[in-house]
Formats: C-alpha cells, sequence, structure tokens
C-alpha cells in the first residue's frame, strides 16, 4: 500500500473514531433563545436551542459557561471557559438529584453539538434524570484547539501526497497560532476529568452517572478512579481499555472486522452467490490495481448531482471501507460497491467516498486530539505485526507524526492501570466493531465484579440507540443492577445483509 494510501486512512480514523457519533458534521453553537434564568446549583443556565446541523431534530436545553484555570497548579493564570448543557429531566417534579453526565468520544468531539443525535436514546433516562453535557477542554465551545490551514494552503491530513514531516510542520504552525489563548500541555484526560468534577462540585450532585462512548469510555474509567466516592454507575460503549494505545491497533481491529462480514455474507446463498470471493481478498487485489494505476473516473457529485471528474486510488478505496464498517448500514454496500469498482465501475465508490468523508469533515477538534494523543498514547506505541494488513504501519506512524512539534503534557504513573471498582457498570459492544471490538470490554470487565458486558449481534460502533438499549440504558441506571437486566429483547438484533444489487438486498 502507498505511504498515501495509509497517510490518508489515518486522517480518516482520526475524524470517525467515536462510532456512535460517526457520520457527524461538526455543528453550530448551541442558538440563544428567549426566557430566564435557571440555576442548577450554582451555575446560571439561559434557555438554547441545540441544534446538530444534520437530520436529527433540535433539542430545547439551558445553555452556561464555566470557568476553570487552564493550568490548575497555577490557579491565578489563565483561566478558560467551559461550555455546558443542561437538558432538564421531562418530570422535573420528580428527578433524581444524581444526574447524568454524557462524555463524548473522540478524541475531540463536543458533547454539546452531537447531542440532538444521541437524545433519542436517552428518552427513558430523561424521565427521572438530568443530563449534564460538557463540551471538554479544546472542543466545541470551550475554548477550541482546532488547526486551520494558513494561506490557502492545503491541510496536510487531507492533501494528496504527504509524509510524517508535513503533518509535524502542521502542527508546529498550529500550536504557534493557538498559544496566545491556549497551552495545549493542559488539554489531556487528567485535566478533563478535573473539569468534570469542578462542574458536579458547582451543580450540588453529590454523586453523578457517567455515560461515556469511544474515547469517552477513557475519561470515564480516569473519573472513576480520582474520584470514585462520586460515581454511582457507569456505561461504556464502544470500550476503550486505560492501557489501549488510541490508534495502535486499528491495522488489526479493522482487518478482523473485515473477516466477520465477509463470513456474514458467506453464510447467505444470495450474498455468497453474488460475491464468492473473500471480502479481505477483493479488496486487497483492488488496492494493489489502484496503487499501480489509479482511475481517472467521471461520477455524480453527491450533493449536487453535478457530473464531476476525479481520481481514484488505493486510498480512496481503503478509506471508504474503513468508513463504511463503522456502521452495518453503510457496511452492507460494501461488498457491492467493491465487486463494481473491480469491473472498472469506479463512479458509485467515487461518489460516496466525497460523501462520507464531506460528512465526516469538521466534527473532531485535531488539536485537542493532538493533546490528548501525544500525552497518553505515542509513546507506547510500539510498532510491528502490522505488515501486510490493509491499513499498515504507516497509519499509526502518520496517527501519532504531529507529536514531535505538538507541545504536550504526560500522564499519571497509574493511568493505564485497569479500573477495578465495586460501581456497577454497563458494558456495550457491537459484534462488528473495527476499532474497539467486544474483547476490549471483556478485558475491562475483569476488574469489574458488579458490571456485565452486553454485545450486540451483526452491530458495529456505537450501540446507545440501537434496538431496545433505550430502554435497557434507562432501566440500568434506575436500578443499577447490570446484572439483573433482562436483555432478551436484544436477541432481535440481528445482520444487516449485503446489497447484492443496488436496488438493494435480496430477501
Amino acid at each position: 500500500m502507498s505511504r498515501n494510501t495509509r497517510q490518508l486512512t489515518a486522517a480518516t480514523v482520526l475524524a470517525v473514531s467515536t462510532a456512535l457519533l460517526a457520520g457527524c458534521d461538526s455543528a453550530p453553537a448551541p442558538e440563544a433563545a428567549t426566557g430566564s434564568t435557571r440555576h442548577y446549583g450554582g451555575i446560571a443556565f439561559e434557555p438554547c436551542t441545540l441544534a446538530s446541523g444534520m437530520s436529527a431534530g433540535n433539542v430545547q436545553a439551558q445553555c452556561a459557561t464555566f470557568e476553570v484555570p487552564e493550568d490548575r497548579a497555577t490557579p491565578d493564570g489563565r483561566r478558560i471557559k467551559l461550555n455546558l448543557a443542561w437538558l432538564p429531566a421531562t418530570d422535573e417534579g420528580s428527578a433524581t438529584d444524581d444526574p447524568v453526565f454524557f462524555l463524548a468520544g473522540g478524541p475531540g468531539q463536543s458533547a454539546v453539538q452531537v447531542w440532538p443525535q444521541l437524545d433519542p436514546a436517552f428518552r427513558e433516562v430523561r424521565k427521572q434524570r438530568h443530563v449534564v453535557l460538557v463540551d471538554q477542554r479544546g472542543t466545541g465551545g470551550s475554548n477550541l484547539l482546532s488547526c486551520a490551514p494558513e494561506g490557502g494552503d492545503a491541510d496536510p491530513q487531507a492533501a494528496a501526497t504527504v509524509d510524517a514531516a508535513a503533518i509535524a510542520d502542521f502542527a508546529r504552525r498550529c500550536a504557534e497560532q493557538a498559544a496566545d489563548r491556549a497551552d495545549p500541555r493542559f488539554y489531556a484526560t487528567t485535566d478533563a476529568i478535573a473539569d468534570l468534577d469542578a462542574v458536579r462540585e458547582a451543580i450540588g450532585a453529590r454523586e453523578i452517572n457517567l455515560v461515556g462512548g469511544s474515547y469517552g469510555t477513557r475519561v470515564a474509567q480516569q473519573y472513576a478512579r480520582r474520584f470514585p466516592q462520586h460515581v454511582r454507575s457507569i456505561v461504556l460503549d464502544g470500550v476503550a481499555p486505560n492501557d489501549l494505545v488510541v490508534g495502535g491497533e486499528f491495522a488489526h481491529t479493522f482487518e478482523d472486522a473485515i473477516g466477520l462480514q465477509s463470513q456474514q455474507c458467506h453464510q447467505l446463498p444470495a450474498c455468497a452467490k453474488r460475491f464468492p470471493q473473500d471480502a479481505r481478498a477483493q479488496l486487497g487485489a483492488l488496492v494493489a490495481k489502484l496503487k499501480d494505476a489509479p482511475a481517472q473516473v467521471e461520477y455524480r457529485d453527491p450533493a449536487s448531482g453535478e457530473s464531476r471528474t476525479g481520481t481514484v486510488s488505493a486510498d480512496t478505496v481503503t478509506g471508504l471501507a474503513f468508513m463504511f464498517s463503522y456502521m452495518p448500514q453503510t457496511a452492507s454496500l460494501l461488498p457491492l460497491v467493491l465487486d463494481e469498482a473491480s469491473q472498472g465501475r469506479y463512479a458509485p465508490l467515487m461518489s460516496l467516498h466525497e460523501l462520507m468523508g464531506r460528512n465526516m469533515g469538521g466534527s473532531m477538534a485535531r488539536g485537542m486530539q493532538w493533546s490528548v494523543i501525544c500525552a497518553e498514547d505515542a509513546d507506547r506505541y510500539r510498532e510491528g505485526g502490522a505488515e501486510g494488513t490493509l491499513l499498515g504501519p504507516e497509519v499509526a506512524r502518520m496517527f501519532f507524526a504531529a507529536c514531535a512539534t505538538w507541545p504536550h503534557g504526560g500522564r499519571p504513573e497509574d493511568f493505564t492501570a485497569p479500573l477495578s471498582s465495586d460501581v456497577p457498570v454497563l458494558l456495550l459492544s457491537g459484534e462488528l466493531d473495527p476499532v474497539t471490538p467486544p474483547r476490549y470490554a471483556e478485558r475491562v470487565l475483569q476488574t469489574l465484579p458488579n458490571g456485565r458486558h452486553l454485545v450486540l449481534r451483526g452491530q458495529a460502533h456505537g450501540t446507545l440507540g440501537l434496538g431496545c438499549m433505550p430502554r435497557l440504558l434507562g432501566q440500568f441506571l434506575e436500578s443499577t443492577d447490570a446484572k439483573a437486566l433482562d436483555a432478551g429483547c436484544l436477541d432481535s438484533m440481528t445482520y444487516v445483509p449485503p446489497f447484492t444489487s443496488f436496488n438493494g438486498w435480496e430477501p
């Protein structure tokens, strides 16, 4: 695979590394609404509207800012404002005093901006519990650490040709742009959990319930270890163990997911007949072909429908396959798109690649990502074993390339130790998850005696809103007894059959 292919796939990984949020655009800030100020503990909130910019409906909320020291070791130094949203319980008269804190993924995602897409998953939870959203420092409205190319230059992580030096130089210039308002050394997970506890204290909650997705599961585990007395329960969706090197295993987990998806195709007679070749082999052959000879193609712009011309390269194929693997509905299209491309019909592939890329663009704060992964993961990465995979070792190299120049802090000595706690924990995994497979949750479960792991058949990254999970989520947060949950309703979850033509799948 070309260096270009691997690097662009690494950029894709950064953009979609939280699954329940896959496909999310960067959303507008909350809009103010008319109404009176309300207080939650010592924080004054104003009415606002949370808008996703996507198909999800708007959500009425209460919004506020909350100041914290950027560097807690120098409390008289620079202070930054955290962006907060409060979703009051729908039955406020019987609301409990232990709110839910939702922790977004990424790293780099704004909890406030993605909430409209997640709100339906919390419909049972919100009947009697408030939900508090805190944009993690460096994301959304919390002193955003984003990186804008200078002078019209292209972003090197979206360029046609790039290497580690180009990414490192871009990170250096980005840090210089932010230097007058932020010190990136203080934008990692340890800083974030201190912010969360400051907000908890300010609203007057003795205990809180943590719900984290993807990278948010790391935040939840770190908070629970540092502030165990304030944690009533935890929900981890798409579990990242504390010792996981984020970005270091994507080559293997993606490979595993492709293999599982291919197995499901071969178990369906219509799919096996239509696509007899193993998906991994087909994908590898197509990548090799385009590596040697990228193809010019005329395709329809997915937004305007206008005819366009472009180049389909190995990176186009690998990036699309990785993005598709996040959701079974898109993964079901992959065999058909690959089959079309293998016969020289590249237009569908190119259109879908453009569509997915636009949907993912801008959904993560790249500077904040670097602050996290450079402090917590980069020095723990050990190269080896990824040779021969579709993504290869270059993905991780590019993933961490910015760390050579991006200012970053460190992590506590016990940061990678597993969370060992009696706190009630519900762990959730999608069977086909390409980045946080079920085996990760099984590792975390070993030191959580009051935990239970549910694996959703045929699903991928992000499960909170699927099937009966909203009801189970509400029941768990009410009872805090994961082992007593009747999860039989999940048995109705099944695999999304692959498309055998562009008319759909066979009945």
